[in-house]
């Protein structure tokens, strides 16, 4: 079997320093150099996933393909790099404990007392191995640990993270600390301590940093590092600049390289790049995560997307979807500016006025009434002016409820989900979730097939007829008002291979430049360097172009 190298990263000082952004930009830099990478998340919480926790809280949950809900960090390694993750990249503390529990019910420690050490920490590094198990050429797992440190929820991942090294080595084994150096006073003088406590922190859990990595307003001056690497014990040349960015988030490959960062973790595991005679500057990878940035800085095109929704108040509770539209503009330099409106205070007073700069409009997904009228009521506005709409999840069932009640003439048709008794519930529930109880882990989830009506606008977006897009609902289109939809302008475009569920729907494009809805959620399969062809589609569209 090939032999792994192991990246681990943890936090200090504060939470948010963008750990998920950084280790996900060491995953791009070492595929730039040749290597397979996975990226694994440790998270310390006690619920068994994101699933059932509120987006204002946690936010989005992060559909893998094979169906796992997950930390929002995920979506960050897969967009950085070429990995495809799954349920074993997602690991939380209640992931942990109920296997081990599970496995005592059953009798499979021989009535010995289950302890954190060493059962949990064992059950912790099972998960860590059993990613190079389940892909035999990979050539680094890269291992982020959700938290802080000094954080009492982290302390088994520490614990774990730090025998592994004593079971796998050394050379096969590396941990990243990245820590806060704040510039606290109005000269920006900047300050190390807080740094120099959290390595202290980490020092105390039997770990010495190998390679730190310091948010910073600015870039570290050389006596700044040399500060730094005497009270923490790591050489000048592993302490490292993460500066604040001027753009986005995808100029962090760059500054990491050109701080070095990827050239010093090859030579700490005494690799050489896969590519042999290593010019990052002419490699093709680097060269396309330029492009991207130019898109910020050099824009030709601007466009204006209202997104209406119940989650506005935290952006990272729709971080898929911006992230998604973002890249929707990159192939033609579009930049791409959000007016986030939260549905619940869209009124019948009021819409126009809210919509009127827009030049396209979003309706994403989530659960519960809340706000649901207000959704409608934007979907109208896009309906009527035609201007460029793309609803996804509940933003394609409200669609076809503002459709059901505006044109055909179905007063009161709703989701079965917001009003049971509807006399025209053209939305309605899933025959297999009517028996389901339990919430957590219950819907549809994962990637689907569906099939796309040959000649359909969303068919000429994707150049293909049938594609696999991730799901998570419980909802579907009602089969019983199909012919009524069809006969009135709303086409059925794509459906599930059987043709029992209806996947997306379109007004035809002589009657509206782009109005698409889909049922899956394309944003979780959307990439800066691969753009996904309907957020291409409807970001071009709502330009003009």
């Amino acid at each position: 079997m090939k032999k792994v190298r192991y990246i681990f990263m943890t936090g200090g000082v504060a939470s948010s320093l963008g750990k998920g952004v950084s280790i996900a930009s060491i995953g791009a830099l070492l595929e730039a150099r040749g290597f397979k990478v996975t990226i694994q998340k440790l998270d310390p919480y006690i619920n068994i996933d994101p699933g059932t926790m509120s987006p204002f809280q946690h936010g989005e949950v992060y559909v893998t393909e094979d169906g796992a809900e997950t930390d929002l960090d995920l979506g960050y390694y897969e967009r950085f790099t070429s990995a495809v993750l799954g349920r074993e990249n997602s690991v939380s503390t209640g992931q942990i404990y109920h296997s081990v529990i599970s496995r005592e019910r059953r009798g499979e420690y021989l009535g010995r007392t289950v302890q954190v050490i060493p059962h949990i920490t064992n059950e912790i590094k099972n998960r860590i191995l059993l990613l190079s198990q389940m892909d035999s050429e990979l050539d680094f797992i890269l291992v982020e640990i959700g938290g802080t440190v000094g954080d009492i929820e982290s302390v088994p991942f520490l614990e774990a993270i730090r025998q592994f090294r004593l079971d796998q080595g050394q050379d096969n084994t590396m941990f990243i600390h990245l820590t806060l150096v704040p510039s606290i006073t109005k000269g920006g003088e900047i300050k190390t301590k807080p740094t120099q406590h959290s390595v202290k922190e980490l020092q105390q859990q039997g770990i010495q940093p190998d390679i730190l990595l310091c948010r910073t307003v600015e870039p570290l001056e050389a006596e700044v590092k040399e500060k730094i690497s005497l009270f923490c014990n790591v050489s000048p040349n592993r302490v490292f600049s993460a500066p604040d960015i001027d753009h986005t988030i995808y100029e962090i490959p760059q500054i990491f390289h050109s701080e070095n960062l990827d050239a010093e973790i090859i030579n700490y595991f005494r690799m050489e790049s896969k590519s042999g005679e290593y010019l990052l500057d002419l490699n093709p990878m680097l060269a396309k995560w330029e492009q991207v940035v130019d898109v910020f800085v050099n824009p030709r095109h601007h466009v204006k997307i209202a997104v209406v929704g119940k989650y506005m108040a935290l952006h990272d509770a729709y971080r898929s979807l911006y992230e998604a539209m973002t890249h929707g503009g990159f192939p033609k330099k579009i930049s791409v500016e959000f007016t986030k409106i939260d549905s619940e205070k869209v009124d019948a007073e009021n819409y126009r006025h809210l919509l009127k700069e827009a030049n396209g409009i979003l309706v994403p997904g989530g659960f519960g009434e809340r706000g649901v009228e207000g959704k409608l009521l934007a979907i109208r506005y896009a309906r009527e002016n035609k201007v460029p709409y793309f609803g996804i999840c509940l933003g394609m069932q409200c669609a076809v409820i503002e459709f059901a009640r505006n044109v055909l003439g179905y007063k009161d048709a709703h989701s079965t989900e917001f009003d049971p008794d509807s006399p025209y519930p053209v939305i309605s529930l899933m025959e297999e979730q009517t028996a389901i109880v339990n919430k957590g882990g219950t819907m549809r989830l994962g990637a689907y097939p569906c099939k796309l009506r040959e000649g359909s606008l969303i068919a000429e977006a994707y150049m293909q007829q049938v594609i696999q897009e991730r799901h998570r609902h419980r909802f579907e289109f009602n089969n019983k008002y199909r012919s009524a939809f069809e006969n009135a302008g709303l086409r059925l475009s794509g459906l599930s291979p059987d043709e029992t569920l209806v996947e997306t729907v379109e007004l035809d494009r002589a009657a509206h430049p782009f109005f698409v809805g889909t049922q899956y959620h394309p944003e979780f399969k959307s990439k800066p360097l691969s753009p996904h062809p309907l957020f291409k589609r409807f970001i071009e569209k709502s330009a003009g172009l």
